[in-house]
């Protein structure tokens, strides 16, 4: 294939190239838990699948945790180098949570960030949102509001969940943005009914990505969809390309013991495009008919001569 038709086909597969975002209950990731090397190897090759990962029950109210797993990330695989953001410890009583960015920083950048005020308690851990760039045209900035939910306020917090979305888009003046995390949205925690009456749920304009019915959960003995993520917005919805939970267990060959020394649940991840589809589907074809004619040019040329 001639030059130019290679730049073409060079320049089409950057234009694909998808940015991934995640979100992982890490099940009380403390210090001692990341000292033992198998749950910190793990942890690391699980983060280092995302271009920016929301873990949650984080406990360690200081950032040793945290700089230990940065470390170990940009010693890596030369996928970083990687940063983070974490919130303050939030909860209610003696036990704190927090929530965790962590991002690749040549592929994305933290604008501003804010804890909600959750004047009426209606969250154990009100959501930390972020605003990041996106190596985007159609998207240049995208908003994330992560919210691990109390198992016995699962429906409560859900729906005030729609009151930080309206927050959030009188805040920065967006309603492109990704609503993500450890939800307890299924199983005993909530009915398919009540699920189905949730206002994210009958709102327009939600698409919840995770399907109902997917597992998100370690256990052999549990199959709940526990984990989900939310997308809203036009211009964040067009750039869609996949979504699934991360069976790590069966990907890195654990055991069920090993795994659930990681977690008890599954990451759930979310595939963007740079350009929206309508965009990128015509793009490919006329780009594939360029490239063809000018594989063809030089015979042509010899042809005339």
């Amino acid at each position: 294939m001639h030059c130019p038709a290679v730049l073409l086909l060079v320049l089409l597969a950057g234009g694909m190239e998808a940015f991934r975002i995640c979100a992982f209950n890490a099940q009380r990731l403390t210090l001692a838990k990341v000292a033992r090397e198998l749950v910190m190897t793990t942890l690391v090759r699980i983060v280092a699948r995302c271009d920016i990962m929301v873990l949650q029950e984080v406990v360690d109210r200081s950032d040793t945790t945290i700089s230990l797993l940065l470390r170990e990330l940009n010693r890596f695989d030369g996928s970083g180098p990687y940063e983070s953001l974490s919130s303050q410890p939030l909860g209610r009583g003696t036990y704190l949570e927090k929530y965790v960015y962590i991002y690749r920083s040549h592929k994305t950048q933290v604008l501003d960030s804010y804890v909600y005020n959750d004047e009426n308690d209606l969250f154990a851990r009100e959501p930390f949102v972020a605003q990041f760039t996106l190596p985007s045209k159609v998207l240049p900035s995208l908003v994330l509001v992560p919210l691990h939910t109390t198992p016995t306020a699962v429906e409560k917090e859900l729906n005030a969940l729609y009151d930080v979305f309206l927050d959030v888009s009188q805040h920065w003046q967006s309603k492109d943005m990704i609503l993500l995390g450890d939800f307890n949205a299924d199983c005993t925690s909530l009915t398919k009914k009540r699920l189905g009456e949730l206002i994210l749920r009958t709102e327009a304009g939600f698409r919840w990505v995770i399907v109902d019915g997917e597992d998100t959960t370690v256990r052999a003995s549990t199959h709940c969809t526990y984990d989900h993520i939310v997308l809203h917005g036009e211009r964040c919805q067009s750039l869609l390309r996949a979504a699934a939970a991360f069976d790590f267990p069966r990907s890195f060959q654990l055991t069920m013991e090993e795994a659930l020394n990681i977690s008890d649940h599954y990451p759930v991840e979310v595939e963007l495009s740079r350009v929206a589809h309508t965009v990128q589907s015509f793009s490919l074809a006329t780009l594939l008919l360029l490239s063809l004619l000018l594989s063809l040019l030089p015979l042509r040329l010899g042809l005339v001569a």
